[in-house]
Parts: C-alpha cells; structure tokens; sequence
C-alpha cells in the first residue's frame, strides 16, 4: 500500500506536466483554474471602479469649478457695459455735476465694485496684461502698434480685460501688440560707389 501523501504529491506533478489533463478529469485543477479566472475578474473590476472613482472626483470638482462658466460669461458683457459707463463720464464732468448724480456715479462704481468681488469669490477674476508678452492662448491681438518704447510682440494697450475662471481662459484679453517701427531708408551718399581706379 503506498502512502497517500507520496499518491497526492505524484497528482500534482502530473497535473503540472499536463495542465490539460488535469483540468479535463481532475476537479480540483477545474476549481483552480476557475478560482484564478475569478481571481483575475475581480481584480480587473476593482481597477476599473477605481478609475471611475477617481474619473467621479475628477468631474465633480470640473463641474463645481467650471459650471458657472456660461452664467459667468453673459454676466461679463453687463460688467462690461458698467465699465464703459463709468469710462464714459470723464473727470470734467465728475466735477461739474450736482451731489445726486455723483452720488448716482458713485452707486454705479460700487455695483461695478461688487459685482466683479462676487465674480472672484467663485472662482472668475480679471485680468490686464498691460506690458507683458503677447499669449495667443490668453490674449487676442486685435491690431499692430508701431512703437520704439517696447520691444515687439508687448501687449502694447489692453482694449478689453479678459477673464479666467480657474486655470481656463473664460475670456481673452482683447489687446493691440507692439511691433517695430520701420527703419529709416538710407540714402544713395549712405553707400559710397567704389572707385573706378580700384576696378
């Protein structure tokens, strides 16, 4: 009679030999086989919830940062209509007028004053980018200046500030970019003919 650990251990060599045998008659191997098939799904399925997981978080902290974009944008053209008031009432006037309308002038700047505060605190601020480097990606050339003050491609007047809402451009700057001033032509006694000795 032969030991039954010696039997066990010459089942599992022959199962390693010949994994096919094994699975076709030998329901442990089958059992095996299926444990690590399930094995292998479960891990697959706990990646994928993971990266759903993650993907979630990801979208719900876009949408609470971003989602306001499309209101934010269409309160832009009313700050931008106030700030166009306001620019529109020079000094001159300021002084000139009676108490209730600059009282009404200093109503309209506040409004201004909170409305852009009430922008920021949800993530939307304003930007001028008066003298920096041109940035297709923040800024929109509206036209070319000639200038000898800056060096070429400066912001060299903002037409309109742009806007972000957090690291996303809600609206580019409108802005006109420095180029060089022509150079001045020379002229014919500039560039002296060589001789017709030294010909």
């Amino acid at each position: 009679m032969t030991d039954p650990t010696a039997r066990q251990a010459e089942t599992m060599a022959a199962e390693t030999d010949n994994p096919a045998a094994a699975e076709a008659g030998d329901p442990v191997a089958e059992a095996r086989s299926e444990a690590a098939e399930f094995k292998d799904k479960l891990l697959r399925t706990l990646a994928e919830m993971e990266n759903l997981r993650k993907r979630t978080e990801r979208e719900v902290v876009d949408a609470r940062l971003y989602g306001i974009a499309g209101f934010a944008r269409d309160v832009l053209a009313a700050a931008d209509n106030m700030h166009r008031a306001l620019g529109a009432i020079g000094p001159e006037l300021r002084d000139a007028a009676d108490a209730k309308v600059k009282a009404f002038i200093e109503g309209v700047e506040i409004t201004e004053r909170e409305l852009l505060k009430t922008l920021e605190k949800n993530g939307v601020k304003k930007f001028s980018p008066q003298g920096e480097k041109f940035d297709p990606n923040v800024h929109q050339a509206m036209y070319e200046v000639q200038t000898s003050d800056q060096p070429p491609g400066q912001v060299a007047q903002v037409i309109q500030a742009g806007y972000m809402i957090g690291d996303r451009v809600l609206r580019p700057a409108l802005v006109a970019v420095s180029k060089a001033a022509p150079k001045s032509p020379t002229s014919a006694n500039d560039n002296p003919q060589p001789d017709d000795a030294a010909r």
